[in-house]
């Protein structure tokens, strides 16, 4: 008798085609909205909008508001202009983001405050939070309307937490993780819980969506930090150490530095305040953070929110939509490899 051998097959990266396929219909269709919103009879608007609008984002966040849509059968069509909101809102921060961090790349591109200025940045954006809000008030819920404008106003708090703590190396991990929750995964979880929204479902089904958003958003920005200091501009599409150069206290920096000696501790005081942050502090700032193994840990807190955001779904029915969410997930996490 001859045995049979079974070759394991390596597991595919995970990736997000599984969502995109899941949500391609829907998406056209906010893509729509996104386009029609975005204009103005002031030529700048639409211009500088859609420079940011179609510079090669994944649409993540209008992704996870349809694909929690499906993931609960819904079969109308409100989510789609909702979704547009959401993009709208993200990229309106966006906006803000790079002419407060002073940045001058995104997606591997120059961003919108290099090529037009920060007062027109600003002001688009604040064009486009206004168009966000335009689409919650026609969808008529006022649930809605509150989940996205408290999302929104968290998100503010968050930024300028943000910028409070900027260049501050005694600041907290849960410090840091409050100002991420607020800055990143609000919007992330308000994405999710408008799908049980306007599917009409309870209370539980919209905590458990907002959970898996929330959860998902705080282990996207984890990985965002790690990479900064791993990765490279064609990978990030930003500048390679730019949390670094703008002292922004990222995990690991803070673990770190709670980690290191007294002169270690003194470097990332230099380095964090913009008085040593060159490419030759970069390069140590690597080192160290390899020898106290503050990006591992960093990944490792990723990958605990993640199965937090993961769990989250065990309520839901399994099938496509759920499988897709949970690939999210895990290319989320995966990106930093």
């Amino acid at each position: 008798m001859t045995a049979t051998i079974h070759t394991l097959r390596p597991r595919p990266e995970p990736s997000m085609a599984a969502l995109m396929a899941l949500t391609g219909q829907g998406l056209t269709a906010v893509n729509h909205v996104i386009i029609d919103r975005m204009q103005s009879p002031v030529a700048l608007i639409p211009e500088l909008a859609g420079h940011l609008i179609a510079g090669g984002g994944k649409r993540l966040r209008p992704m996870l508001t349809l694909g929690c849509a499906a993931l609960l059968d819904y079969q109308g069509t409100r989510h789609h202009r909702l979704a547009a909101s959401v993009e709208f809102i993200h990229t309106a921060t966006l906006l803000h983001d790079d002419v407060v961090d002073a940045s001058g790349l995104r997606r591997g591109q120059a961003t919108a405050n290099r090529l037009w200025g920060n007062p027109a940045s600003i002001l688009v954006g604040d064009f486009l939070f206004s168009r966000a809000f335009e689409l919650m008030v026609e969808d008529g819920s006022l649930k809605v309307l509150k989940i996205l404008s408290s999302a929104s106003a968290i998100i503010a708090e968050g930024e300028v937490a943000q910028l409070t703590a900027q260049r501050d190396v005694e600041t907290s991990e849960d410090r840091y993780l409050e100002i991420i929750s607020a800055k990143t995964a609000a919007l992330f979880a308000a994405a999710c819980q408008i799908a049980a929204v306007v599917a009409e479902r309870d209370a539980q089904a919209e905590e458990a969506l907002a959970a898996y958003g929330r959860n998902l958003g705080i282990a996207f920005q984890l990985v965002d930090d790690a990479i900064d200091y791993v990765s490279d501009a064609k990978t990030m599409g930003k500048d390679a150490g730019d949390d670094f150069r703008d002292g922004k206290i990222t995990l690991p920096v803070i673990l770190a530095y709670a980690r290191g000696t007294a002169e270690t501790r003194e470097f990332w005081r230099l380095a964090m305040t913009g008085r040593a942050n060159g490419d030759t502090e970069l390069e140590r700032a690597g080192q160290l953070l390899r020898e106290t193994a503050a990006v591992a840990d960093t990944m490792a807190r990723a990958r605990h929110y993640g199965a937090r955001a993961i769990d989250a779904l065990a309520g839901f029915p399994g099938g496509p939509a759920r499988a897709a969410l949970t690939e999210t997930v895990e290319f989320a996490i995966h990106r930093a490899y």
